[in-house]
């Protein structure tokens, strides 16, 4: 029981049955934590790294040391050649746009292959506003999920023939269906590669790094991507974002974020090393507890009434859990709930608001630490049919249980939900 909240005495008795519901799944995920935090230890071993390399650099930053380690131990981790660790990467669209255009030519065909991806991403790929990947004349085709969520096999060796490159995106966005496994990615990249073997397979890793003890570069992903204020920034790293992958694609994804010829060489770390290579020591432990707070989301919910996505002891791989809430009014409930709930702002009520990068209303209950950090307790989600919160993240894992408790007790005394 709550030692300085008061929800409602049911609640908290549904909140035990849950976790006792969920404990299956809680065993899994403490037995990935513990190997995953293993093999960040092992990285920061086998690469030396020291404390000069904590140490920033200012103007260039040529011969950035710190940087470069930083870039060797997160390639291991991820199991890639290279990787491109950059604070300046202002969030994971960036990155991903930087991974595009770094990779594809006019006339080279982008083939999305778990169908529209991300909200953000419509204006990179086909806006007009002004430099769009279309713009530049890179076509774009795209391969649906099958109705039930699952991946289109088939489809892929039909069309994957004349793509410069196959784009997965591994969580499940602003939709219900399945966020893909890593397994799931490999078969898809044998797939691709089966009748196309020059074919460049990217994947939008947000949400998905340390959730499983493989990452895609581990079953033949040529890039990956995600941000450092998701998980592999452990809830310390301020900003930031990565690309790894292939050595090769690496340098040409630099040569866009810096200049063609400098591409790595250059660019000044400031007093960011220390902060990026701690996120990453933590982010195992970090992931942990998020995973468990959105098992337990849809363990408690579930028992509430509502559907929720994944199950609380089916598999999974990312920190996302969706909530089908039903109705716009549980929707902004639901997320002035967590914000009460929050370390930061908890003083705050969360409205819908026009959100620069999509075409429906947003509301966003974040009370974190750093701005927009989705490896923190948050809540999002646009208002539209059918109603649903995506939730993710949660720095510990009691704070994320009394955060989602105290979202049902909004519902509660709004009347949106009541209890017998």
């Amino acid at each position: 029981m709550s030692c300085y909240f008061n929800p409602d005495k049911k609640l908290e008795n549904i909140a035990l049955e849950a976790e006792e519901a969920a404990s299956e799944a809680f065993d899994r995920i403490e037995h990935t934590a513990r190997c995953n935090s293993e093999k960040v230890l092992k990285a920061f071993i086998d690469n030396r790294v020291g404390d000069m390399h904590l140490k920033g650099t200012t103007g260039y930053g040529y011969g950035d040391d710190g940087r470069d380690k930083l870039d060797a131990v997160f390639a291991q981790v991820l199991g890639a050649e290279d990787a491109l660790v950059r604070h300046n990467f202002v969030n994971g669209t960036h990155a991903i746009s930087t991974a595009l255009f770094g990779v594809l030519r006019p006339g080279d065909l982008m083939l999305s292959l778990t169908g529209k991806p991300y909200d953000t991403l419509n204006e990179v790929i086909f806006g007009e506003k002004g430099g769009s990947l279309t713009e530049f004349g890179v076509k774009y085709d795209q391969i649906d999920l099958l109705p039930d969520g699952r991946v289109n096999y088939g489809r892929i060796r039909d069309l994957a023939r004349g793509c410069k490159v196959a784009y997965i995106q591994r969580s499940r966005g602003y939709s219900l269906r399945p966020s893909i496994t890593v397994s799931e990615i490999s078969e898809m990249i044998d797939a691709v590669k089966s009748v196309n073997p020059g074919a460049i397979v990217i994947v939008d890793n947000c949400y998905g790094e340390l959730v499983e003890r493989v990452e895609p570069c581990d079953v033949g992903a040529d890039l990956i991507i995600g941000s450092l204020i998701k998980n592999l920034g452990g809830g310390i790293a301020p900003t930031g974002g990565y690309i790894a992958g292939r050595k090769d694609l690496v340098e040409l994804c630099s040569y866009r974020l810096t200049t063609v010829g400098t591409g790595k060489e250059v660019g000044c770390t400031l007093d960011m090393n220390r902060s990026l290579f701690m996120g990453l020591f933590y982010a195992p432990e970090v992931v942990k507890n998020a995973v468990k707070t959105a098992t337990f989301a849809s363990a408690f919910f579930e028992l509430l009434g509502f559907e929720a996505f994944p199950h609380r002891n089916e598999y999974r791989t990312d920190i996302i859990t969706a909530v089908k809430l039903g109705s716009p009014e549980a929707l902004i409930a639901f997320c002035e709930g967590i914000q009460s709930g929050s370390p930061v702002d908890s003083f705050v009520t969360p409205e819908p608001w026009d959100m620069p990068g999509y075409d429906s209303q947003v509301i966003m209950a974040a009370g974190a630490f750093t701005m927009g950090a989705s490896i923190e307790l948050s809540a999002d989600a646009p208002l539209r049919e059918p109603f649903a919160v995506w939730l993710q993240g949660g720095l510990t894992y009691d704070t994320g249980r009394m955060g989602l408790i105290l979202a049902a007790q909004r519902l509660l005394d709004k009347g949106i939900i009541t209890l017998e």
